[in-house]
């Protein structure tokens, strides 16, 4: 089992700079977590791929450790869904994630292909104690990867099903320009207008990375009640920031996008884009790695807590506001899903 090494750098930063700041509940609304039953027998990760470092799943033990490790003391609970391999058995991974729920501290999702049939997806969540639903673009087949659609990947039967039970819905919108695409922005609006009853959970900040990515392009989601954000992956201050100063605060959810959180490197901005330098020789999206080792890196789990406070500080967010990002928004959100589902025939 894998497990987490401080340097006096990792040490520092986190008794310096996080420990005495950081809310004694946190939520990650943001992990993938699977075992090696999720494949066929004999799969193996590509050999640079973040998983590799974790033995080719991260399960419920894993984490656990992980996050005793880095964050000593803190009160944790998470939202889980699997990873979005096209080789992911959907089942297995909906099972393994209603087996770590319980409905208080963990909550799971059930990963969707447009291709599942409606009766199928709400059986999965009902029978395995979910909370909603977690769609991916390379889940969606026929179709050029840039001209997927938000509803290419969340089919209206689907989408019905989740209005009705009121479910959750993290969605990882598609195309290149994420959400400076006016049709993401569009097809978000009336995703949300359409399905009022289900909770929208936009991921990464619609993967805004870097500062133009985000900048105007949030206002039509903040006036929709049912349209949330979460964090998962940003340590740009700047994004953040303009993110506390432009959506309520009480839809913001934390979130970390672990395992791949807890590798080392930091997000950057260069030149209206983004890319992770990488500390660690594992590909996850545009990277660049530090091949010579002449920077030491922490988790980009820290950077992404070292970016929030600094956010919450320049937008001046009340210590309440804080706590409910880090778990309090999560609880409340996941914990009506959770109660709505219990009164469904």
């Amino acid at each position: 089992m894998t497990t987490i090494a401080w340097t006096e750098r990792d040490r520092a930063c986190w008794e310096q700079e996080l420990a005495p700041w950081l809310p004694a509940r946190v939520f990650d609304a943001h992990v993938h977590l699977f075992q090696r039953a999720s494949f066929p027998p004999g799969f193996e990760f590509a050999p640079r791929a973040c998983y590799r470092k974790f033995g080719g799943q991260f399960d419920f033990g894993q984490c656990r450790d992980i996050v005793q490790a880095m964050l000593p003391g803190i009160d944790f609970g998470m939202l889980c869904f699997g990873t979005p391999h096209l080789e992911t058995n959907r089942e297995e991974a909906a099972r393994y994630c209603g087996e770590i729920a319980d409905g208080k501290r963990f909550f799971g999702m059930v990963m969707v292909s447009p291709e599942d049939p409606a009766a199928a997806v709400e059986r999965r969540v009902r029978d395995y104690g979910l909370v909603g639903y977690k769609p991916y673009r390379n889940f969606v087949t026929g179709k050029d990867a840039e001209a997927v659609t938000i509803p290419d990947m969340l089919p209206a039967a689907q989408m019905a099903v989740a209005d009705r039970l009121g479910l959750a819905v993290t969605l990882h919108i598609p195309r290149a320009e994420r959400l400076a695409d006016p049709a993401n922005r569009r097809e978000l609006v009336e995703l949300c207008q359409s399905y009022p009853n289900a909770k929208i959970i936009v991921a990464h900040i619609g993967r805004a990375y870097y500062l133009s990515n985000v900048v105007g392009y949030l206002d039509a989601l903040a006036a929709l009640p049912n349209a949330y954000l979460d964090l998962a992956m940003v340590n740009h201050e700047g994004v953040l920031e303009y993110t506390f100063r432009h959506f309520p605060a009480e839809r913001i959810l934390f979130g970390s996008d672990a395992p791949i959180a807890w590798l080392r490197g930091k997000s950057v901005e260069i030149n209206n884009q983004y890319a992770y330098l990488m500390g660690e020789d594992y590909a996850i999206g545009t990277s660049i790695h530090d091949h010579d080792h002449s920077v030491e890196f922490t988790f980009f789990y820290y950077e992404m807590l070292r970016g929030i406070r600094l956010a919450a500080e320049r937008a001046n967010l009340s210590r309440a506001q804080i706590e409910g990002i880090f778990a309090d928004n999560a609880y409340r959100l996941l914990g009506q899903v959770r109660a709505g589902l219990g009164k469904q025939p």
